[in-house]
């Protein structure tokens, strides 16, 4: 009795460390481009014109797009690689570093064509394309270093870009050059440069995949990643519906005030968006071992860690609105400000609930079952949206956003919990 007494204590701690760094690290990297981006907002605030600090914004809404869809239709057929044979996983995994040079390119002509819509200059649209092109080429290597567990070269690779990003902007903003085409060259430069900490490995492997025939995916399209790019397309509509539809009904200078409110929450938002990458494989793993009980366990570390940041996301704002609000309310009034933060930590706080349920499902191959679940949220969202972006204006809009979260959250819960009734 006192010998299993004595050792409970130990394992407990050795799972807390062992959890700690795991998250430690694998946030690292998410956290260091949230920081990035939060001060590359901050110029674009203070130094930029409503219009362009909202097409910046816009931009933040496409290019995630971009990267969901990567996550779709490549790291989603990669994290299930973990459970198959090593001969069988190196031959996808090629086949899909080559499909990665294709989306890239693909997000590169949609971000393009995005930021024409928002009124900005070809050549300054261009960039921003060339933008999306590394950004997700660049997503899909992270997913590619995850596999493989080389969650050091992820956090190097982010840590790469947000160091290049802010020092690249500070530059600019020093000098007196800061403009909308001059800080899109600095995005492509740290992005492009950022895929340096994958490593020659990983870049020769991209080489190698080119001559990789396509045709290798189209079975991981007809299992699995149909199925996903539906489920993030419709998600996209759900989360979503209000940058699209005020940037292009009321102008992406009307838009820029519900993306300040998302800015502040962008610390969360990253992690819930990096951590699937580190944890899907880990879930699928424990899922083909029969280890049903572990899968659950790495949900609740999730859920854990990604309410940790949330916490200190949200504490973070109302510090910075209640005293500092000149660093941020230049052009807005301060109680629009706490309005869009109540709808903003209210849907993120949804968002931190459901995110790791929605990975353990994914991590069961259950892509149908998430894409009719987004269906259903994204018809809620999106209707609700426009109607209260017409009734009410802008600000109000986000309450469709919001009501297309608590419906996600109503129609996971009782799917992982009938996983759960399962544990012995």
């Amino acid at each position: 009795m006192s010998a299993v007494g004595a050792q409970a204590p130990e394992s407990w701690t050795v799972a807390v460390l062992r959890a700690s760094w795991r998250y430690g690290l694998s946030s690292l990297g998410p956290v260091a481009v949230s920081a990035a981006h939060f001060i590359a907002s901050l110029f674009f605030l203070r130094l930029l014109r409503p219009l362009e600090f909202g097409q910046f914004s816009f931009l933040l809404i496409v290019v995630p797009f971009c990267l969901s869809a990567t996550g779709a239709l490549l790291g989603a057929p990669a994290a299930l690689t973990r459970g198959k044979a090593a001969v069988v996983a190196a031959a996808e995994l090629l086949t899909l570093q080559k499909a990665s040079l294709v989306v890239s390119l693909i997000a590169g002509v949609v971000v393009t064509v995005l930021m024409v819509s928002t009124g900005a200059v070809l050549a300054t649209a261009w960039l921003f394309g060339f933008y999306g092109v590394f950004y997700t080429l660049r997503s899909f290597a992270r997913s590619y270093a995850n596999v493989h567990g080389r969650i050091g070269h992820v956090a190097a690779s982010d840590v790469c870009y947000a160091v290049l990003l802010v020092a690249g902007l500070s530059a600019l903003a020093l000098s007196g050059n800061f403009t909308l085409h001059n800080a899109a060259i600095a995005l492509v430069f740290s992005s492009a440069a950022a895929q340096l900490p994958f490593g020659t490995g990983y870049l020769r492997d991209l080489v190698r995949a080119t001559r990789t025939p396509l045709s290798a995916y189209r079975p991981m399209w007809h299992e699995i990643t149909r199925w996903s790019l539906l489920g993030v397309t419709l998600t996209e509509v759900a989360a979503n519906a209000h940058a699209y539809l005020v940037t292009f009904i009321s102008g992406p200078g009307a838009f820029g005030l519900l993306a300040l409110g998302a800015l502040f929450m962008r610390p969360a938002s990253l992690v819930l968006g990096a951590l699937p990458d580190i944890d899907q494989p880990v879930m699928a793993r424990k899922l083909a071992e029969g280890d049903l009980k572990g899968a659950f366990r790495v949900v609740n570390e999730f859920r854990t860690a990604a309410g940790a940041v949330l916490a200190a996301t949200i504490l973070l704002a109302v510090v910075l609105v209640t005293w500092f609000p000149h660093l941020l309310l230049k052009h807005y009034a301060v109680n629009d400000v706490w309005v869009v933060l109540f709808f903003w930590a209210a849907i993120t706080g949804l968002r931190t609930l459901r995110t790791p349920d929605t990975v353990f499902i994914q991590a069961t191959g259950g892509y149908a079952t998430l894409a009719r679940i987004s269906g259903v949220s994204s018809v809620v969202a999106l209707g609700a949206t426009l109607a209260l972006l017409l009734a009410f204006g802008p600000l109000v809009s986000l309450g469709g956003v919001l009501a297309g979260e608590i419906v996600i959250v109503c129609m996971v819960f009782p799917i992982t919990n009938g996983w759960r009734r399962r544990i012995a």
